[in-house]
């Protein structure tokens, strides 16, 4: 496993319940300010095998990034069930939500 990788999981892991981080935020955390794309596929291809919270990581906009409608409505859901305020246009609070490991 590569060293960006195995950061990318460890943040990842890190993040709170009830509290969200942006693909750009774990991608400087893990040591690649402009790896946000890396941490997509990384999330795409290890959440499973790692059992990473990916439901805590959403766009720099506050967004659920994520197109597929069914995988879409489990992000919400899994959010909402730790407390995480999600309105009807899939925007989460970032000032509220956003988890930072430096407070």
């Amino acid at each position: 496993m590569q060293p960006f990788t195995k950061r990318v999981i460890e943040v990842i892991q890190s993040i709170p319940e009830g509290y969200v981080m942006t693909y750009g935020q774990v991608a400087r955390l893990a040591g690649s300010p402009r790896g946000a794309r890396q941490v997509v596929r990384i999330l795409h291809t290890l959440s499973h095998i790692h059992k990473l919270p990916w439901h805590r990581v959403i766009n720099a906009k506050g967004e659920i990034a994520i197109q597929d409608d069914e995988s879409r409505l489990m992000q919400e859901l899994y959010l909402q069930d730790e407390g995480v305020a999600v309105n009807h246009k899939g925007i989460i609070d970032l000032e509220k939500y956003r988890y930072d490991p430096a407070d």
